[in-house]
């Protein structure tokens, strides 16, 4: 049980009354949306010296003899290409002002070096996606509890593509919420690794298939039909045999103050599903044998009032993009013992927003500080530094995309998170070898049925 005294209760409510509550919002222009800004968001602009080019509609282009729907390996588009600029421990300090503290840390602790590739501007999606996100400029508004409880009147597209920069902690907040609605496409399927590395040695922690529909982006559906669902996703676990055949089903919503998530899951030899509160927050993941957080996932998974959320600046940045090649080898070649493989792993240059999260009055989390840098162009968390109670550094993620123009879509592919304290790391939820064995099919329909949780155990093995 939370202990809280009336001084601490009197601090909760006085930054409620300060960050939490709806605020009227600064007036916004839906036509930026196709002038001066993408239809997502980013600034269609260049840079001053050309290394981040204009965006001019994102990457669009199938592989030839590419079949929609069919399991089939995406290239890596930009495989010839060669870095501009390799960074390490000896040149780090040239570079400080584009790469975040904990990647530095990382740098000087284990040799951790990045290549940084010619930047190219892939994210796109779909024109309905981009006629939502212009409706959402003006209808999207906070939860009666407040930005940090989330979002109400969205539907199939960012909610809030213009964030509200006149009050950092608002504006902090709505790109949060962003990245948890970001677009991914109606749907997937993929065979994902979780792969502890401890020791040095990379060990599979869990073998799953994940199957997910985001009902937030159903092209059938409307504002008005929305249920306030943003996706649903079922995984079955397959490996290793301690954990063959247990089940996890989430359901996550838009408005937790109205819903909160729902998780059930099924273990092994019960038989019986229960529901699992504990697969939130800072609950260590079983899946990832404890070494990261269930809440760091993407970078960042979850509802968001436990933490103050104040955007910091506008930056540019080296962060990973396009790493199709990532899952194009066995993940032996890309897991080395304290970091994934730079000669494997692809950065670029591009413009993130930086929003600060420091815990909310009278709430825990062994993460008390975080410092995320979101991409422009998708709103997806590219690199997190997070910090102890005790201001110590403490884990780093390091979230990779991937070009995918079937989508269309630059989407999130897997994430690398690093424990600075006890030197090992997780590469979470990840694809591996999709050149022998592909895995992913974007944009069908799944039916409701498979995410119901009443019928999980008659789909469970025992």
């Amino acid at each position: 049980m939370k202990r809280r005294n009336l001084a601490l209760m009197a601090g909760a409510s006085a930054a409620a009354l300060k960050f939490g509550m709806p605020r009227a919002r600064a007036a916004a222009d839906p036509s930026l949306l196709t002038t001066t800004l993408t239809p997502m968001g980013g600034e269609r602009a260049g840079n001053a010296d050309g290394s981040i080019p204009a965006w001019t509609g994102g990457f669009t282009t199938l592989p030839a003899g590419w079949q929609p729907g069919v399991a089939q390996p995406m290239p890596d588009f930009f495989a010839s290409e060669q870095p501009v600029v390799v960074i390490d421990a000896s040149n780090m300090a040239e570079h400080a002002d584009r790469l975040s503290e904990g990647t530095m840390a990382m740098m000087t602790k284990y040799g951790f070096s990045i290549k940084v590739y010619p930047t190219h501007r892939t994210a796109c999606a779909p024109q309905w996606v981009y006629d939502n996100i212009a409706a959402n400029v003006t209808r999207a508004v906070p939860s009666p509890k407040g930005i940090t409880w989330g979002f109400r009147n969205a539907y199939g597209g960012i909610p809030f593509p213009i964030p509200d920069t006149s009050d950092p902690f608002m504006a902090g907040a709505q790109i949060i919420w962003n990245h948890n609605a970001r677009w991914w496409g109606y749907s997937y399927q993929s065979n994902t690794y979780s792969i502890v590395i401890n020791d040095g040695v990379p060990v599979v922690s869990a073998l799953s298939y994940e199957q997910s529909n985001y009902p937030y982006y159903d092209q059938t559906g409307s504002l008005a039909t929305y249920s306030g669902l943003i996706s649903q996703q079922i995984a079955t676990q397959n490996a290793p045999a301690n954990i063959r055949g247990q089940q996890i089903d989430s359901w996550i919503y838009s408005d937790p103050s109205a819903h909160a998530e729902d998780v059930w899951e099924v273990l092994q030899g019960q038989g019986r599903i229960r529901k699992a509160p504990e697969v939130s927050y800072d609950t260590p993941s079983q899946y990832l044998d404890g070494v990261t957080n269930y809440d760091e996932y993407y970078g960042f998974n979850n509802s968001l009032q436990k933490y103050l959320w104040k955007y910091i600046t506008k930056k540019e940045m080296y962060i990973p993009y396009n790493c199709n090649g990532m899952v194009l080898v066995p993940y032996q070649n890309v897991l080395m013992p304290h970091f994934a493989n730079p000669d494997i792993v692809r950065w670029e240059l591009h413009r993130v927003w930086q929003v600060e999260a420091t815990l909310a009055p009278g709430e825990r989390n062994v993460l008390a500080r975080r410092m995320l840098y979101v991409d422009e162009d998708t709103f997806t968390c590219a690199v997190v530094d997070a910090w102890d109670a005790n201001g110590n550094l403490f884990h780093i993620n390091h979230s990779y995309q991937s070009c995918r123009p079937d989508v269309p879509g630059s989407m999130w592919m897997n994430d690398a998170i690093y424990n600075l304290q006890t030197d090992d790391y997780a590469m979470a939820s990840g694809s591996f070898n999709e050149q022998a064995s592909p895995s992913i099919i974007w944009n069908k329909p799944y039916p409701e049925s498979d995410y119901n949780p009443e019928v999980m155990t008659a789909n469970s093995q025992y």
